[in-house]
């Protein structure tokens, strides 16, 4: 039984993934496991997508490549998809989500983005895409969407998740303290 919940935070690029991830792991002790960064230093890649202009990840590769880290548990998992992790590894799927398509915009266009990938990533945020996605991977109790347009929203967002960790926490102690009482 793991001690330390797994987290997912996922939604779309420029939702606030990272800064969410970031704030929490330094608020909680959990470490911020950025899916991109773990791709590239451990080789996950199966090609590159010239009109994306993104790497393609390796996904099989990429879950040999944490397993043996997650299932220990302590983890906030930052990456855009949420579907290719097992059930048994993940406590809590966050989904952010900005539904300002001004604000999203303003956000792809300062990354740089292609119009064609601004378009996809509007498309994909106006249909909640991801939330389907994670809905469906995922039982409905763990999987929370939450707002990611301002700072109050991140710093709302980050206290929330912090308090779910603590109770998380605070639980499994419990279960264990309870489990200790039955064997004796």
């Amino acid at each position: 039984m793991r001690k330390q919940p797994n987290i997912i935070i996922t939604g779309t690029p420029g939702v606030g993934k990272t800064v969410h991830s970031e704030q929490i792991a330094q608020d909680t002790g959990l470490k911020h496991l950025a899916i991109n960064q773990v791709a590239k230093e451990r080789d996950c890649f199966d090609g590159y997508d010239e009109e994306r202009g993104s790497w393609i990840i390796d996904e099989d590769k990429l879950l040999d490549a944490i397993e043996d880290e997650v299932k220990q548990g302590g983890y906030i998992i930052d990456w855009h998809a949420c579907d290719l992790f097992p059930k048994s590894w993940i406590d809590l799927v966050v989904v952010l989500r900005c539904p300002s398509t001004e604000i999203y915009h303003d956000r792809l266009s300062a990354r740089g983005y292609s119009a064609a990938k601004i378009e996809e990533n509007l498309d994909a945020e106006i249909f909640g895409m991801l939330l389907e996605e994670a809905r469906e991977a995922f039982d409905e109790e763990i999987v929370v969407e939450l707002e990611s347009e301002n700072t109050e929203q991140i710093d709302s967002n980050c206290a929330r998740i912090a308090t779910w960790v603590e109770s998380w926490r605070k639980n499994r102690a419990e279960q264990g303290d309870s489990d200790d009482e039955d064997s004796s």
